[in-house]
């Protein structure tokens, strides 16, 4: 009987995987000679025969030169019978083939190329199955709440039931709960062997699972006793109906409370307050500051950004915390007394925690540009002329030779170079944190926006709205449907014809040199050698005193007949592509072997 995984995958990934292996070698029934519905026996049978055949000292024995095809064979031929004598491997090839074993076996190991040549040439029945696997998870998230919905507006009758209604909730709460009853069962984790007992951390402590254990299970009997109550099953006040939720936050408000006050302090305050250096303090000493503070080895290190974040969020908790224990509040004065609040009143304290979440998240990317500012003034200053001027300068310094530099010139010069280096890493981390404070931002406003109004079609209907409940999770509907349309255009719409383009494409560009150096074409006809001999030629000079450029110009006349110095021009112009690899020193270089000219032929030049 083919595993549920492997059935799942061949059904849903075949398409990617390819129909066949089309490797253009032998299978591994092929290599050891046997049938595909082959025993153990027949396998272990065909191994020995075929190792008898292919090892390669039995070749050498028999006078066959041994290759490097044969070896290549009979490391297949060994690595098919390793698969074939493993029933469970054996399945995994049967199921899904070579290739996806060595998918499995390391995911990455997949060329991504190959997947969407694999998935571009699948048929519409495989690329449907995975349609179809998005399609089914969007079902399964929105059925139960429609059917909440449409309990809401009485589409079930009177007489409908929530305990009833709420089963797919009922049935995904066994499969959790035993989930994480099977983690805590486990136990504590073993520590391996060549693991210290300093270096050991547990990564999923028996502490975490037992509390998620519990907080889960206080979740269950919530929902029940609200399905129950909204039934009428049941005559107990509201108030006694949350008692679980109560203990749900006070846990959340006990665990984030400490956090929330840490104390951070560096090593030099603490040893300033002690009198003496932080190594000289007793294990006991060391034990009681670290219960009462948080010690960090200045306030630019990672450790101190690192607890800083969590203080942070450990008091965004507690402020959630505090405005959700006011809506319950709000919300059992509402339903156990007879004060007939208005409803958008109840439900103030989500306003006002949207709008404080929004304002935390602005104030936090204020601070990143603000520190970004003060790293590099000139971040929102820079434009592209400047960049230009820059390596416009970087090329010419790089054209010019400064000579040895003396040794102390070159020890300032590589500390500048540390320090500029220095400075970049910490502006290129600070303009990190600003991206990220930005994308955290709109992602927070976003999802605020998307909950208040969600909360606002609630409350119109709770008012009286004539409309469908179901209009409250159409904001979820419809962004769920969009992405739905996108996604199946995208897996319905690829095809071969596009890749074959695409390559078709490349090979254009690549054949007309683009991405490679260009290099002019020689066109001799533009060359013009003059008849008569160049008696004054103007020369520059460009010699670097420290930071200042000092440009000499000159007048020399050559020492050259006509005919030598055509020949002299035509040696320097001939080839076009001489001046784009060497520049003007072919030119300057014969120019300096001419003589100046007399005072009077300057002034005939001028």
């Amino acid at each position: 009987m083919t595993r549920i995984d492997l059935a799942f995958i061949s059904c849903c990934f075949k398409s990617c995987l390819g129909s066949t292996d089309n490797t253009g070698e032998e299978s591994f029934y092929e290599l050891l000679g046997v049938e595909e519905d082959a025993t153990l026996d027949e396998i272990k049978k065909a191994y020995k025969r075929q190792s008898l055949q292919m090892h390669p000292d039995k070749l050498a024995q028999r006078g066959v030169p041994v290759t490097d095809s044969e070896q290549l064979k009979f490391t297949r031929m060994k690595e098919a019978y390793e698969v074939l004598s493993d029933p469970d491997k054996r399945e995994t090839y049967d199921t899904i083939g070579e290739r996806g074993m060595k998918w499995l076996e390391e995911p990455f190991s997949m060329d991504p190329e190959e997947l969407t040549r694999n998935f571009a040439s699948s048929s519409v029945v495989d690329r449907s199955k995975i349609f179809g696997i998005f399609v089914a998870i969007a079902i399964a998230i929105f059925f139960l709440p429609i059917l909440v919905c449409l309990q809401s507006d009485g589409k079930f009758g009177v007489e409908s039931s929530w305990m009833a209604i709420l089963t797919p909730l009922w049935i995904w709460n066994a499969i959790l709960l035993i989930y994480y009853v099977r983690m805590v069962m486990i136990g504590a984790s073993k520590q391996p062997e060549n693991v210290t007992d300093d270096e050991w951390i547990d990564p999923l402590p028996f502490s975490v699972r037992l509390h998620s254990l519990v907080r889960f299970s206080l979740t269950l009997i919530l929902e029940v006793l609200v399905a129950l109550r909204l039934d009428n099953s049941i005559s107990l006040k509201w108030v006694y109906i949350f008692f679980p939720y109560y203990i749900i936050e006070l846990s959340i408000f006990m665990k984030n409370r400490p956090l929330a006050q840490t104390r951070i302090v560096t090593i030099e305050d603490l040893e300033k307050a002690l009198g003496k250096k932080f190594q000289d303090l007793t294990d006991e000493e060391k034990y009681v500051i670290n219960i009462r503070y948080s010690v960090v080895p200045s306030k630019t290190s990672p450790e101190f950004e690192a607890i800083h974040k969590i203080k942070a969020t450990a008091r965004q908790e507690l402020v959630k915390v505090a405005f959700r224990s006011i809506f319950l509040i709000f919300l059992l004065i509402q339903l156990e007394s007879d004060v007939n609040w208005n409803w958008w009143f109840v439900f103030s304290p989500f306003w006002l925690l949207s709008f404080f979440v929004c304002c935390g998240n602005l104030h936090h990317f204020s601070e990143a540009q603000a520190t970004l500012h003060e790293k590099d003034p000139n971040f929102y200053q820079q434009s592209s002329v400047d960049s230009d001027l820059e390596n416009c300068v970087d090329q010419n310094d790089a054209n010019v030779d400064y000579g040895v530099l003396p040794s102390s010139a070159k020890s300032k010069q590589t500390n500048d170079i540390k320090n500029e280096s220095k400075d970049n890493c910490e502006r290129e981390e600070v303009k990190m944190e600003m991206i990220q404070a930005f994308h955290k931002l709109i992602a927070s406003c976003c999802s605020q926006g998307l909950l208040l109004l969600i909360m606002c079609l609630l409350v119109i209907r709770i008012q009286g709205g004539f409309f469908s409940s179901i209009w409250i999770i159409s904001p979820f509907i419809i962004l769920a449907s969009t992405f739905l349309c996108f996604l199946g255009c995208m897996i319905f719409c690829v095809s071969t014809d596009d890749g074959q383009e695409m390559d078709a494409c490349q090979n254009d560009y690549a054949s007309q040199g683009v991405g490679s150096l260009y290099v002019p074409p020689v066109d001799n006809s533009e060359i013009i050698v003059p008849d008569k001999p160049i008696s004054n030629i103007e020369t520059v000079d460009i010699e670097k005193d420290g930071n200042n450029l000092n440009i000499t110009k000159s007048v020399e006349k050559s020492k050259n007949d006509d005919q030598n110095f055509k020949s002299q021009i035509q040696e320097s112009l001939i080839s076009n592509d001489q001046l784009f690899t060497e520049g003007s020193t072919t030119c300057l270089n014969d120019i300096n072997d001419m003589e100046k000219p007399t005072e009077s032929e300057v002034e005939d030049l001028d």
